[in-house]
């Protein structure tokens, strides 16, 4: 086998392999490796972090759920008073029976 054809078989596989490393390392299966590497303490409390924060937003959503109920209750009290009050002015204004 010819040298100069060794040198170009080695520049593409460093060339290739490299390339496919480097697109590891930036992918998410890639920081996982990473994760794993460094120790499960740091990838746990961030997914327990992360679950915390999912609850909260959650809990949120929920309640925000209600705000188109309780904003029709409230339509429905704010009319019945208007009714209520335009009657007490009519009878303020009638005169009286006789």
């Amino acid at each position: 086998m010819n040298p100069d054809d060794l040198i170009g078989l080695v520049a593409v596989v460093f060339l290739f392999g490299g390339g496919t490393l480097f697109l590891l390392a930036i992918s998410p299966v890639g920081k996982a490796l990473a994760a794993r590497i460094l120790g499960k303490k740091r990838a746990i409390a961030d997914d327990e972090e992360t679950v915390e924060d999912v609850r909260e937003l959650r809990r949120e959503v929920e309640e925000m759920r209600h705000f188109g109920e309780q904003m029709s209750e409230l339509g429905e009290r704010v009319d019945f008073l208007e009714r209520l009050v335009a009657k007490q002015r009519e009878a303020e204004r009638l005169p009286p029976a006789r």
